[in-house]
């Protein structure tokens, strides 16, 4: 299981038996991917303990992870321009981990070990073979990826909290200047390393477009089981200093297009959607934007100073605050799906929705039963499972391409 060929060498890509053969066994492991994911991490870390420093204390996360970027890859097999597009950003964001290219042979037979253990019933040289084949084009890719990344950028950038706001019990805005430049277009994510919880990585959005003095904004809600929002609400200060990994995410508003924009944000599902509207200030001058912000009480509606002056000096945009628990709001009441429709057909709309799977998935049913096109929506999620380059979340690949 050698990786010594061109890095930049089209990968060779599996037939249509060989796919099956690793898509049946995926499917035959049920509800063993927790038991299979433990059994690789032991097997890697009998194999070679020193890469036991590259993963954080507590696995739980990360084998959730592991998984869901396996399988994400495994669906795209067949689809050799995604697969690329996943596992070229995965190998890229890997960096800043400390992998190295030599570490993936070790990965590999870790894998196959874990897979064959778990599959002794139906293991056949044929499957196997399939499995390796498959691995060698992931990690290729991975590699591949990483190798480019190199060229053009660091593995990690190192950022300084120069403000740290919190606006309620459990949220904060965080301003962030790195040590060097941090390139990023409006609507990306940037995953980040805390010191009070090493290894940890936790992806958040920026909430504004790139500014002259490079200095980056973030949306925390500290959740119950959040090893990096927690401490980065209630513990961290100005001064403390942070990693940042490259950004990543595709969610985009398409300057090409002529249709007026509709934005849904839920929580801090604001921050990818603000920065979106703060990048189209730059350029658009026709089309109007309407947003929803939805919240569940007035004081989670934590960002209205600065939604209020984005509209002052942008007349295209128009801002709509949603509480849906608190009867003494004097404004739209009510779930954020249901103020929408209310408001409007939005059918000539370009869509964009943001926030927990939840609410994105509530929002996205009642477009589409009120006649918005699939084609037109592009989704993002929020919440401690933001997606990853190779991971698949059925609503943010379903249909976040056609509308850039």
């Amino acid at each position: 299981m050698q990786h010594d060929e061109d890095p930049h060498a089209v990968p060779q890509l599996l037939d249509d038996d060989e796919i099956g053969l690793i898509d049946e066994s995926l499917r035959l492991l049920g509800d063993q991917s927790d038991r299979v994911v433990g059994y690789f991490y032991a097997s890697l870390f009998v194999e070679a303990p020193h890469l036991r420093s590259l993963f954080p204390a507590a696995m739980d996360t990360q084998r959730d992870r592991l998984f869901r970027a396996l399988t994400g890859a495994v669906g795209n097999l067949a689809a050799p321009e995604r697969l690329t597009e996943q596992l070229t950003a995965l190998g890229r964001d890997h960096r800043k981990y400390g992998v190295r290219a030599e570490h993936y042979d070790g990965v590999g037979r870790a894998l196959i070990t874990a897979l064959k253990h778990h599959h002794e019933n139906v293991w056949v040289p044929e499957l196997e073979a399939a499995w390796l084949k498959a691995y060698g084009v992931m990690a290729g890719l991975m590699i591949q990826g990483a190798s480019e990344a190199a060229t053009r950028e660091p593995a990690w950038w190192r950022g300084e909290i120069v403000a740290h706001e919190r606006r309620s019990d459990d949220l904060a805005v965080l301003v962030v200047r790195t040590d060097r430049p941090y390139d990023y277009e409006p609507g990306q994510y940037a995953s980040i390393e805390t010191p009070y919880r090493p290894r940890s990585w936790r992806t958040y959005s920026m909430a504004t477009a790139p500014s002259p003095d490079g200095l980056l904004e973030f949306h925390v809600r500290s959740l119950s089981a959040g090893w990096v929002s927690g401490p980065l609400v209630w513990r961290a200060q100005v001064g403390d200093f942070l990693r940042l990994g490259a950004p990543m995410g595709d969610m985009r508003i398409d300057q090409q297009s002529g249709r007026d924009v509709l934005c849904i944000a839920g929580g801090t599902g604001l921050a990818p959607v603000k920065a979106l509207i703060d990048g189209m200030a730059r350029w658009n001058t026709a089309r109007n934007v309407t947003l929803f912000f939805g919240a569940r009480r007035t004081s989670d509606l934590y960002d209205m100073g600065a939604l209020h002056r984005l509209a002052a000096v942008n007349s295209w945009l128009t801002v709509v605050p949603v509480v849906s628990d608190d009867p003494s709001f004097n404004g739209e009441r009510g779930l954020l799906p249901d103020a929408v429709a209310r408001a409007g057909s939005w059918t000539h709309h370009d869509v964009v929705v943001c926030g927990s799977p939840d609410m994105t998935r509530a929002t996205v049913n009642r477009l589409t039963a009120i006649g918005v096109p699939a084609d037109r929506m592009s989704y993002d999620v929020v919440g401690d499972q933001h997606p990853a380059a190779a991971q698949v979340i059925d609503l943010r690949r379903r249909a976040a391409r056609p509308i850039r």
